[in-house]
């Protein structure tokens, strides 16, 4: 009888940024030879579609202090206790090789009874600040991976700085040839995370229609915008005469990027990475109230190497975002140096490290 191919379980919240690198890690562990299991809530499981068929999801309940009234507040350890419990005996009949969680609220069952199962287990964390869930295992795992660096972590806690794992889709375009701006047709896409951002729709806009109409003519925007603002932004730009397609989420993110002469996005460790591994100029604009300003510190390495530029959200006006948008339009030389400069801290390899470390694990397990 053929041994049955080793187990990995992995653990992510509900949203892209937790989900786009869990994918990328189910991509190469199954390339592999192994078994993967992805657990996620309702959330997450949005984001899955792009995930290898062979990946069995499982979706747990997903409780955080976060939202809910009193009650549902109340009821949140007693669900998670639940949810943990589940998960140990749902552990201990797959008996997992490697745990690894990538952070959000539903990873908390799975890492909490593989911790409690003293099953191999490490966390990555994606931004340059850890995560409430990450924060809380960062003592209690073997491995705790980092895709930005620095990472700031608790005291006593080693980080190993693999990057931060792209999806296959994104590797097909790294490094992809960048046609640097001039008279003829260019793309700009605006992006917002994986759930759009209102700010974005309220300024980009405005900024892109204060261009110089000898630009203005050569340009078509992408934008991806929320439900709720899709129908105001496409009337903007529509009355202003500026060919755009706006959505409230593109599938083909790594294709538009590749084709973009420039890319204004919020600094989502996933849109970083994902920037810098295909090589664009960029405009980002922190989230300001991520928790522990933990955008601000994603931005800072592409920024520091003069592939992007920096917009503080308090600093954030039609005018002055239209003036940065022009900085780089207008310089073919500037646009291909900040391209050069995305690609040059990036981490293409950064799944392939990630594997290593659990493959080192799950032998250390065993």
């Amino acid at each position: 009888m053929s041994e049955q191919k080793p187990l990995l379980i992995i653990a992510a919240g509900g949203t892209g940024g937790h989900m786009f690198p869990a994918q990328a890690l189910a991509e190469r562990m199954l390339r592999a030879g192994w078994r993967v299991k992805l657990s996620t809530d309702a959330r997450g499981a949005r984001y899955t579609g792009g995930f290898p068929h062979s990946v069995e999801i499982e979706e747990v309940a997903s409780s955080t202090f976060a939202r809910g009234g009193a009650l549902a507040k109340l009821l949140v350890p007693f669900r998670v206790l639940g949810g943990v419990l589940a998960a140990s005996f749902k552990m201990l009949r797959d008996k997992p090789a490697v745990v690894v969680g990538f952070g959000g609220y539903p990873s908390i069952p799975a890492m909490a009874a593989a911790w409690l199962l003293r099953k191999p287990c490490m966390i990555h964390e994606q931004n340059g600040v850890l995560g409430r869930v990450n924060k809380i295992f960062a003592k209690r795992v073997d491995v705790v991976a980092c895709g930005t660096w620095p990472t700031t972590l608790p005291e006593g806690v080693e980080g190993i700085h693999t990057g931060n794992p792209v999806r296959g889709t994104v590797l097909e375009r790294a490094g992809a040839g960048y046609i640097t701006p001039g008279p003829y047709p260019m793309s700009l896409l605006v992006i917002g995370g994986s759930q759009g951002a209102r700010i974005l729709s309220d300024v980009v806009p405005a900024a892109i229609a204060m261009l110089p109409e000898a630009l203005l003519m050569h340009l078509r925007v992408a934008h991806q915008a929320r439900d709720e603002d899709g129908e105001r932004v496409a009337a903007f730009y529509a009355d202003h005469g500026i060919p755009a397609e706006v959505e409230p989420f593109f599938h083909d993110v790594p294709a538009r990027m590749s084709e973009a002469q420039l890319i204004i996005s919020r600094s989502g460790a996933s849109s970083v990475a994902d920037i810098s591994v295909i090589g664009r100029p960029s405009i980002l604009i922190p989230y300001a109230v991520a928790a522990g300003d933990h955008q601000s510190a994603n931005a800072r390495g592409l920024a520091e190497a003069g592939g992007a530029i920096v917009i503080p959200e308090s600093k954030l006006t039609a005018e002055a975002l239209s003036e940065q948008i022009l900085s780089v339009m207008d310089t073919e030389e500037g646009a291909r140096m900040m391209a050069e400069a995305a690609l040059s801290v990036s981490k293409p390899e950064a799944a392939e490290e990630l594997q290593k470390l659990v493959e080192e694990l799950a032998q250390k397990g065993k």
